[in-house]
């Protein structure tokens, strides 16, 4: 600007005029220009808006995409700003989330130190779980304890794994601390996200209580195996999950602190290295079921989320001859899933991780939906042979202990996102879980037919 400005006055507050003169007397006496200072101050902070931090998690339009694993941070934003705008659509889902989370407050956190009998190791910083299938074939005694030896019984759950080990617990932290974080990022509600934040800190974090990086004990059988490499998958079904739920905290969340921050990814990055060298990780990836499925899934998730894209890429790529074309057969089937006792939860809960892979593949640049293999093998027709009992429109034809339509929902959901005309026309016939589906907050499939134990 050229010349001198005009020297610039701000007025805090203007009395209107009266026609008393008492009344004007005493708007000048010095009380009144108190009174209206406090008045024009107390109507400056009313008119404020609320501070950045409280306002950011219910509008979108504040900050940048979380960077998140598998769920599209990107569209979470755009279905933040729709939700703080009031979009109808979006309600139930809302309230049924945030029903789940406050469901969560009070409860946890919990810890692998607490259980009653350390692993194996004799650590009890390390992880413990039991073979879900197995079952004592003696009656126990003081001389046998355990009921030794234990035989197999596929499908069928013994109940000592809900006791005494850290399988119940580890489920129970995943669980609610997706839940708290989801409904932090969504409502902008401080106690969910301090609540997840203590979740997370105390079994990964703290040194008094975290779990130590590897799972040299998961799925033990007594008398028999003290650790087996199948015990990976307690971790590879859901711990993706938990890398989405610390990608919300680290988007600013209340409690969740930069130490916090940089604890989780150094046991990442470690659990990450033992997953990749130890004979247990290597023997899991070989598997040519779900269980290979879902440890590609997880190496490849904790690849992206320590920052080590190129092997993230690497795994998902390799997924297209290594596990696309051995497990799915040319009509769509997966016949190592359909041998189980229950046909239907397996060949749902092997495409979960497909979809949860086919999601991280994306921000790699790997269209795994796209993909097919020499004899027409995809995931598309994968999904195809599920759409008749998904929808209601045929029974499920193979054995099936106890089956559930609403296993194949998110499946379905994920294929018709990713432009499958099929499943997109199913979508509407679907049965949504008894808890609700949240597919339209987190579009990212799960495992919804209570708990699994492969």
């Amino acid at each position: 600007m050229h010349g001198t400005p005009h020297p610039r006055t701000t007025t805090l507050f203007r009395p209107p005029s009266f026609r008393s003169p008492v009344l004007a007397l005493v708007l000048a006496s010095p009380l009144a220009v108190v009174l209206t200072l406090v008045l024009a101050l107390t109507l400056t902070l009313t008119t404020l808006p609320p501070p950045a931090a409280a306002a950011a998690p219910g509008d979108g339009t504040r900050a940048a995409a979380p960077a998140t694993v598998v769920i599209d941070g990107e569209r979470m934003r755009r279905t933040r700003t729709a939700v703080a705008h009031g979009d109808p659509g979006l309600r139930r889902a809302v309230a049924t989330l945030t029903a789940q989370a406050d469901s969560w407050l009070g409860r946890g956190p919990w810890t692998v130190v607490d259980k009653p009998r350390p692993a194996p190791s004799g650590d009890p910083h390390d992880y413990l779980s039991q073979a879900p299938y197995w079952w004592p074939s003696q009656p126990k005694t003081e001389e046998n304890p355990w009921g030794c030896p234990y035989v197999s019984r596929d499908g069928e759950r013994n109940p000592e794994i809900d006791t005494g080990t850290d399988r119940g617990d580890l489920s129970r932290v995943v669980t609610s601390a997706t839940t708290l974080s989801l409904a932090w990022y969504y409502t902008g509600r401080q106690r969910y996200a301090e609540h997840a934040a203590e979740i997370l800190r105390t079994w990964f974090v703290a040194p008094a209580t975290r779990m130590n990086p590897n799972l040299n004990h998961g799925q033990f059988i007594p008398c028999k195996y003290d650790g087996r490499a199948i015990g990976i998958i307690d971790f590879s079904q859901q711990f993706t999950s938990a890398l989405d739920a610390i990608a919300l905290l680290d988007a600013g969340a209340p409690g969740w602190t930069r130490s916090d921050r940089a604890g989780m990814r150094a046991w990442n990055r470690e659990f990450l290295e033992w997953l990749v060298d130890s004979p247990f990780g290597k023997e899991e990836s070989a598997a040519e079921n779900n269980h290979g499925t879902f440890m590609d899934m997880q190496v490849a998730a904790l690849a992206l989320a320590t920052g080590d894209r190129a092997l993230a890429r690497r795994t998902v790529l390799d997924a297209r001859a290594g596990r696309i074309d051995v497990q799915i057969a040319s009509d769509g089937s997966q016949p190592q899933e359909l041998a189980r006792t229950r046909s239907w939860h397996y060949s749902t809960f092997n495409l979960v991780a497909y979809a949860r892979l086919a999601a991280i593949g994306r921000q790699v640049g790997v269209d795994l939906w796209a993909y097919e293999g020499p004899r027409g093998q995809s995931l598309r027709k994968a999904v195809g042979t599920l759409l008749p009992a998904a929808t209601g429109a045929a029974p499920w034809p193979h054995p099936e202990l106890e089956f559930h339509r609403y296993a194949a929902t998110d499946i379905v959901h994920a294929a018709a996102d990713a432009g499958d005309r099929a499943a997109r026309a199913a979508v509407p016939h679907l049965q949504p879980p008894p808890e609700g589906d949240l597919w339209p907050l987190r579009p990212a499939t799960e495992q919804l037919d209570g708990p699994l134990f492969p």
